[in-house]
């Protein structure tokens, strides 16, 4: 029997003690927009074993058990990942008659809801994408078909946010996905969500663009972790990003960009000029 939904976040309470001081806290409610939904329960982390997504000193109020309510606390990315890894041209047949094939991002890429994605100079086009994003639980080497969902604590939604101009230049994409910012994921983790064929879309500037599904996807959860697994080991709080099945549009600074999944919710983030000088390479603007 396939568990209920439930939701599981990272946060830090507001005001935070601490600049890095993070709590993680629980929610069964159905309807995630309704009064039970903003409702929370202060729980210990999902990541058995990972010093990075431990939770901070005790605070009063936010001891397991506690109950804490959305406007206390501000959402953060759901994990604190080692390894972040996106599946490339991984949509419909034309992906799957290709050899699987993934590309790191940055871990350093990572932010949040409402953290800004942050566009460099020189950078002609910087696209989008709202992709179904797995969230590992447990230590995993040598997945199988058979426990490969083993190893899945729950889904999220990333943003596999990618620069075109770096990806025409850069054969290993290194450049034009791991800029800071370039990751953002969130808003929480759902578990017990059947993905096998749910809605993904992106809204730029409150305009929807062509929606997918995640049926559309080449390669499924489990055969991408069976690939993943068979050359490296995933610890707790890793993130997977699927693949991008869906209509995207170019950033530009002053934009607000939604990525949508179905059964998760939303993830929103504005975007701004960077405060940085623009990347050195071939076929960019000076």
């Amino acid at each position: 029997m396939t568990a209920l939904p439930r939701r599981i976040a990272r946060v830090r309470p507001l005001p935070a003690a601490h600049p890095a001081e993070q709590f993680f806290v629980a929610s069964d409610a159905a309807d995630f927009g309704g009064v039970e939904g903003n409702t929370w329960t202060v729980t210990g982390s999902p990541f058995w074993g990972s010093l990075a997504n431990a939770s901070s000193h005790p605070r009063d109020g936010w001891e397991p058990g506690d109950q804490v309510r959305e406007g206390s606390f501000a959402f953060l990315a759901p994990s604190v990942p080692a390894n972040v890894l996106g599946m490339a041209h991984n949509t419909g047949q034309p992906g799957r008659d290709l050899p699987p094939q993934a590309f790191h991002k940055a871990a350093t890429s990572v932010i949040g809801p409402g953290d800004a994605v942050e566009l460099a100079p020189g950078m002609r086009r910087v696209d989008p994408e709202a992709e179904l994003t797995i969230v590992i639980g447990t230590k995993a080497r040598g997945l199988t078909p058979e426990n490969a969902r083993g190893a899945v604590l729950g889904f999220t939604i990333g943003n596999d946010v990618t620069c075109r101009d770096l990806q025409k230049t850069d054969e290993l994409w290194i450049s034009a996905k791991s800029q800071d910012t370039f990751t953002p994921a969130g808003p929480w983790i759902v578990t017990g969500l059947d993905e096998a064929a749910l809605a993904v879309d992106v809204v730029l500037n409150g305009t929807p663009l062509q929606a997918a599904s995640t049926g559309d996807l080449g390669w499924k959860v489990d055969e991408i972790l069976v690939y993943l697994t068979s050359f490296m080991t995933l610890y707790p709080g890793d993130l997977v990003l699927t693949g991008f099945p869906a209509e995207c549009a170019p950033l530009s600074p002053g934009d607000t960009v939604v990525c949508r999944v179905q059964g998760i919710g939303e993830l929103v983030n504005p975007v701004i000029a960077s405060p940085w000088p623009g990347p050195v390479g071939p076929g960019l603007a000076g």
